[in-house]
């Protein structure tokens, strides 16, 4: 029984002389693992389509257990990300991302659709690296199901308080501890505090349509990745190469 399915390549693995292992997060599957057969062919019809980064359709049929492709079709394989190594490596940390937080054969369309929009807005919008960065980040924190409380202070009740507790995904005041006063805290300027209530809370068509002025956009990306890689509890090899980029 053949079904067809739709995503984005988040992993590449050498197996045998000429297959190759994707893993790929669809839409309606979730995270699967697809055998591409005899992909390393100089004539294989799968080799476009089941690229790192390809959002692809796949024909798949079930073979011993493991999804095996039959038919792959390109939908969109982002070639501006593929021949800038900046844009590549920050894409790349996207989809290891994508990768640990979803679950095998549980759908994560929402996932899906922020990946997208994301890579879109890389490659095609040309919007600045550090705002689609944090607008990644932050979104995938909410959909992993640590949304932030931003209402204001966790302690005295604020509105605009001047720190956000990375740890505990809190906002407080400079002045103001909480019983538990362990917690990594980060300075918080109004217009960042702004743009973070923004993108955890707008329509996902409406996540890119804020502005902040350069320097806030760093500020704001340190914020949604130290929240982001606590929060997940560990670190990821194409973060860390994109940033040496810029030492």
């Amino acid at each position: 029984m053949f079904e067809k399915t739709e995503g984005i390549v988040l992993r590449v693995t050498e197996y045998k002389d000429t297959d190759k292992l994707l893993t790929v997060l669809t839409r309606d599957l979730g995270k699967v693992t697809l055998k591409a057969r005899a992909v390393k062919s100089r004539n294989s019809k799968l080799r476009a389509a089941s690229q790192l980064l390809a959002f692809s359709e796949f024909t798949v049929s079930e073979y011993q257990g493991r999804y095996v492709i039959s038919e792959a079709v390109s939908k969109e394989l982002f070639p501006e990300l593929q021949t800038d190594i900046e844009l590549l490596y920050l894409a790349s940390y996207f989809v290891q991302v994508c990768d640990m937080v979803a679950q095998e054969a549980d759908p994560m369309p929402e996932l899906l659709s922020l990946l997208l929009n994301c890579l879109y807005a890389l490659s095609k919008l040309k919007l600045p690296q550090l705002m689609v960065k944090a607008v990644f980040e932050l979104r995938t924190a909410c959909i992993a199901g640590f949304l932030p409380d931003l209402r204001g202070c966790a302690v005295c009740g604020r509105e605009d308080p001047d720190r956000f507790n990375i740890t505990q995904g809190v906002l407080q005041c400079a002045s103001c501890r909480s019983e538990d006063a362990n917690g990594i805290r980060m300075p918080i300027s109004p217009g960042v505090l702004n743009a973070m209530r923004y993108i955890c809370s707008c329509e996902p068509k409406r996540l890119f349509s804020f502005r902040l002025p350069e320097a806030s956009y760093t500020e704001l990306s340190q914020i949604t990745e130290s929240y982001l890689t606590v929060r997940l509890e560990r670190g990821f090899s194409a973060l860390d190469f994109y940033k040496s980029l810029f030492v």
